[in-house]
């Protein structure tokens, strides 16, 4: 079997949510539990003079199993999830520090970048779990590139969650089950 030919068993899984809302301890929980090789994918950047974020990211490797593997990717997760085996699940944290990643890209390029990974994970062999946040609760940002990154990443997951076998929302420290509880709505248009 070929990488661009989806196993049976396969799983695209999207969990999303507000900050410190447990998304990620979620996404952990269901790969830990998916039985196949985890290979933990970070899309965040390693800055060595943001002590803050270094700490975040500690955190982060401090929950993780040892036998977990884990990929830096910034930006190329197409190619991370073309490149996945069907004995992998590949947990994808998260979509807005990828989105932020490739923010100073002309719309035509960010349409291109999105729509291959989308196209990436219609045709993904390993279970993917990818983490979103939900950005959009708030009042609308004052500045264009925070407009400009909350609505590229509300349209990203949205149409992952539109492909999505189980999307999830992380909230107040529970997970619900939106496949299970709510009515999908009409596909968003094509920017």
């Amino acid at each position: 079997m070929t990488n661009s030919e989806p196993t049976a068993s396969r799983q695209l899984i999207l969990v999303t949510g507000p900050a410190r809302s447990g998304k990620s301890e979620w996404a952990e929980t269901l790969a830990a539990g998916s039985g196949k090789q985890v290979i933990y994918v970070a899309t965040g950047r390693v800055d060595e003079a943001d002590l803050e974020w270094l700490r975040r990211l500690e955190q982060h490797r401090n929950r993780r199993p040892v036998d977990w593997a884990t990929l830096e990717v910034p930006i190329e997760l197409s190619a991370v999830v073309q490149a996945g085996k069907p004995s992998d699940c590949l947990l994808i944290d998260s979509l807005g520090t990828w989105t932020a990643n490739l923010l100073e890209e002309e719309a035509a390029v960010w349409a291109t970048v999105q729509q291959n990974l989308l196209a990436s994970l219609k045709s993904a062999a390993a279970d993917v779990i990818l983490v979103g946040e939900e950005t959009g609760w708030g009042v609308v940002p004052a500045y264009p590139a925070g407009r400009l990154f909350r609505d590229r990443l509300g349209t990203l997951v949205r149409r992952i969650g539109a492909i999505a076998d189980n999307v999830y929302l992380a909230t107040a420290g529970y997970a619900l089950d939106l496949r299970a509880l709510g009515t999908p709505l009409p596909p968003v248009a094509k920017n």
